[in-house]
């Protein structure tokens, strides 16, 4: 499969935050509503058109199968849950279900790395729910570690968004 990694097209932005809804409503059934409803306003938000962020897709034969956010250091990335960081952080990774198991979310994490090694970082992290078990294993292969101290929870309800980083 040849996957192309490109910078979205504004004209793109809506069909992209639909793909993300598809993409995480795996988990509706894992977490209580509450917790479903803070993440549908996190993956729906347009926290991804601040100054800075980098929108990136992975367009399959025309198609977009997957999209991802890379926030800049030093930017309020989750409305104020989180201290300012000083490496940037990827955001709503998403991969439709009918194109997963083909390197298209590690081909959009190689991305994000790649262009935070070209601003001159070292390190790059990101957040995911405790629930996600097969993106924390994705991240995991990917070389990130835990970052406990990073760590916050949302909506109030013993779901863990945890914190990881990456040397690069």
């Amino acid at each position: 499969m040849n996957i192309t990694i490109r910078n979205a097209k504004e004209e793109e932005l809506l069909e992209i935050r639909k793909l993300r809804m598809v993409a995480y409503e795996d988990h509706i059934g894992s977490i209580p509503d509450e917790h479903w409803n803070a993440l549908k306003k996190a993956v729906s938000s347009e926290a991804d058109q601040q100054p800075g962020v980098d929108l990136i897709v992975a367009e399959v034969n025309g198609n977009i199968l997957g999209s991802v956010a890379l926030f800049p250091a030093k930017t309020d990335a989750y409305e104020g849950y989180v201290d300012v960081l000083d490496y940037p952080e990827i955001r709503v990774l998403a991969v439709i279900p009918q194109a997963r198991g083909k390197g298209i979310a590690s081909s959009l994490i190689e991305e994000c790395i790649l262009r935070a090694k070209a601003k001159g970082y070292s390190e790059i992290g990101l957040h995911t729910g405790d629930f996600m078990k097969d993106a924390i294993a994705l991240y995991e292969r990917n070389g990130f570690e835990r970052l406990p101290e990073h760590d916050f929870e949302p909506a109030n309800d013993g779901i863990i968004v945890k914190a990881f980083r990456r040397s690069i």
